[in-house]
């Protein structure tokens, strides 16, 4: 009497649905972490601030501006943070989202695949609005800034998030299998790239075995060639944006693949034994 029964719909009827779903699961997301909703946001922005802030005194104090483009350094402060706190947050999100024996998995109609996407809508929305207000005060009050190419740099921002996502997908389906590990892995893979996404430099100035290290990574490209677009005087040559879309399929597709094998196999007795 109590169970839930699906009306019969049209395709486009459940893909209206499912993003319903994926927006209530993303306002539950924002929500989550505080319970005031403003405060929650008000905090993604001072936490992205104080590391521009951060980075620019860095630089600063250890003499590095000179190794910039020629343009506003804030600017290009902010293309470097911005990127990188877009791809580690969907990292973190996607891969700490509801797994299967959740216990909000008992509501249908969720599923897996409406968590993990409420997780990294919450965490784009979170990121855009960080540095839409960053950008809109340091323009209004400071200096005003010119952006080369704002279609190039969105798209930039988004396939730093769709990067992040890709790999905390495979995050994700790994952590029922070994928790431990993950719990390991994921915050040193995010405090690595603190480094190894490369906001501190250029490519085109590094060195060719220097460059050879930060290669393999999707943010480093990311950010190249986010500044490609952001700057005039820059011309990435030694990065490309299709290895970070590649790489970012790759991982969603082998991600999508093993959270569908964990889904068909996890039980919620596997963590009692832990």
């Amino acid at each position: 009497m109590f169970r839930y029964h699906s009306a019969r719909k049209t395709a486009l009827g459940k893909a209206f649905e499912t993003a319903e779903l994926i927006y209530h699961a993303a306002v539950r997301e924002l929500r989550k972490s505080n319970g005031n909703a403003v405060l929650g946001l008000v905090i993604q922005i001072v936490q992205s601030l104080i590391l521009v802030l951060t980075m620019y005194f860095l630089f600063s104090v250890l003499g590095l501006r000179r190794i910039a483009v020629r343009g506003d350094f804030m600017l290009y402060v902010m293309s470097g943070v911005f990127l990188f706190m877009t791809h580690i947050k969907a990292i973190g999100a996607v891969a700490g989202a509801d797994g299967p024996t959740s216990a909000m998995m008992m509501h249908a109609p969720m599923n897996p695949i409406i968590s993990i996407g409420g997780a990294a809508l919450a965490s784009l929305y979170q990121q855009v609005l960080a540095a839409t207000v960053i950008i809109f005060f340091y323009h209004s009050v400071i200096t005003p800034i010119t952006i080369e190419d704002p279609v190039g740099v969105l798209g930039a921002f988004l396939l730093a998030w769709f990067s992040g996502v890709g790999l905390g997908m495979v995050f994700l389906s790994a952590r029922p299998w070994q928790p431990e590990a993950m719990s390991i892995i994921i915050p040193l893979y995010q405090r690595l790239n603190m480094i190894a996404s490369g906001k501190m430099m250029l490519a085109n100035n590094t060195k060719p075995d220097m460059r050879a290290i930060f290669d393999w990574n999707p943010l480093f490209h990311t950010i190249d060639q986010g500044r490609g677009f952001m700057f005039l005087n820059y011309t990435p040559r030694y990065t490309s944006i299709e290895y970070a879309v590649k790489f970012g399929l790759v991982c969603l597709m082998i991600g999508l693949m093993a959270e569908f094998f964990t889904r068909k196999h996890m039980s919620a007795s596997w963590n009692k034994r832990r």
